[in-house]
C-alpha cells in the first residue's frame, strides 16, 4: 500500500530583496494578497490535500511567520469580548493543531536543494510534499489536492507542471516527458534546469508543487553545488529519475510568481475579483482607474 504524505515543507529563509524596502523588516511571505500573507495560501493548499504537519525551513528574521501560525492570545481574548465571531473564525487557518507546525533554520542561503534537505530530520522516513511558496496558485481546487489523486494512482514523486511558451523555456527548469497515462499526467525521463530553447525537451515548467520521497534527502546529502554555486534540488531529483518513478501533472489553476512585483499585483487582483465580498465593488474601481488612463 503505498504511504501517503502527512506533512509538507514550505522553504521560507530567502531575503526577498526583490521587495525591498517592503521586506527590509517583514518577511517577503509575510506580504498579503488580498487580505492573507502569501504562506497562508500555500499552507491551506497542503492542509486541503490532508497535511497534518507542517514543516518552515526559515532563516534570520523571520520571527513574524511563526508568530502567524501561532495563538494570538491578546488579539482572540479582545476579538472575543467584543462579540467578533466572524473575525475569530478568519483567525482558525492560521493556527495548526499543537505540536503540528514546525520550525528549523537554514543559517546559509546555500539553495532550494540545501532547504529541503535541512528538513530532513522533521520529515524522516517518509513521502512529502514540497510548496514553494512564492508561487501562489488559485484554482477551484487546490493544485496539491489534484496531486494527490497521482500519487494515489502511481505513488513515486509527482512534479507539478505548467504550459509556457517555447521561447520561455530557457527560463525554468524543463521535463521531458515518457509514457502518457491521461491528458494531464505523463512519466517524466529527464529534466533540465534553464535549457538552451533549442535543447528544451519540452515546453512544461516545473511549477513549484512537488510530492517526494524521501530518498531525495540521500542524493541532497551527496549534491554538489550546481548553477549560481547553489545546491540545486532539479539535479537531485535528477539524479533520483534513475532509481524512482517521476510524474509530471498538468494542474488545473493559475500560477501567480508573488516573489515578482508584476506576479504580486496581479493575484492580488485576480483573487480580489474572485472574492464575492469584494469584486462587486473593486471591478468597478479597476474600470475607473483604467478608465482614467486612457
Amino acid at each position: 500500500m503505498t504511504q501517503m504524505p502527512r506533512k509538507a515543507v514550505f522553504p521560507v529563509a530567502g531575503l526577498g530583496t526583490r521587495f525591498l524596502p517592503a521586506t527590509k523588516a517583514v518577511p517577503k511571505e509575510m506580504l498579503t494578497v488580498v487580505d492573507k500573507p502569501v504562506i497562508q495560501y500555500a499552507v491551506e493548499e497542503a492542509a486541503e490535500a490532508g497535511i497534518e504537519h507542517f514543516v518552515f525551513v526559515t532563516g534570520r528574521g523571520k520571527g513574524a511567520i511563526e508568530d502567524h501560525f501561532d495563538l494570538a492570545y491578546e488579539l482572540e481574548a479582545t476579538l472575543k469580548a467584543r462579540g467578533k465571531t466572524a473575525e475569530i473564525e478568519m483567525l482558525k487557518p492560521s493556527r495548526p493543531a499543537a505540536g503540528a507546525a514546525s520550525f528549523v533554520r537554514q543559517q546559509e542561503p546555500l539553495g532550494l536543494g540545501h532547504a529541503v534537505w535541512c528538513a530532513r530530520d522533521i520529515v524522516g522516513n517518509e513521502p512529502f510534499l514540497l510548496a514553494l511558496p512564492d508561487m501562489l496558485i488559485h484554482a477551484p481546487r487546490g493544485c496539491f489536492a489534484q496531486m494527490m489523486d497521482v500519487y494515489k494512482a502511481h505513488g513515486g514523486n509527482v512534479i507539478a507542471v505548467e504550459e509556457v511558451p517555447q521561447e520561455h523555456v530557457n527560463r525554468y527548469g524543463v521535463v521531458a516527458l515518457g509514457q502518457r497515462f491521461d491528458d494531464r499526467t505523463h512519466r517524466i525521463t529527464g529534466m533540465v534546469e534553464k535549457p538552451k530553447l533549442e535543447d528544451a525537451p519540452s515546453n512544461l515548467i516545473i511549477s513549484g508543487r512537488y510530492i517526494l520521497q524521501p530518498e531525495i534527502f540521500a542524493k541532497l546529502e551527496i549534491q554538489k553545488p550546481g548553477a549560481g554555486g547553489e545546491i540545486q534540488l532539479t539535479d537531485a531529483m535528477i539524479e533520483l529519475i534513475a532509481d524512482q518513478d517521476f510524474f509530471s501533472y498538468r494542474f488545473e489553476g493559475t500560477t501567480y510568481d508573488c516573489g515578482d512585483k508584476i506576479g504580486f499585483l496581479s493575484a492580488n487582483v485576480a483573487l480580489a475579483l474572485s472574492r464575492p465580498d469584494i469584486a462587486p465593488k473593486f471591478r468597478p474601481a479597476i474600470d475607473r482607474l483604467l478608465a482614467d488612463r486612457n
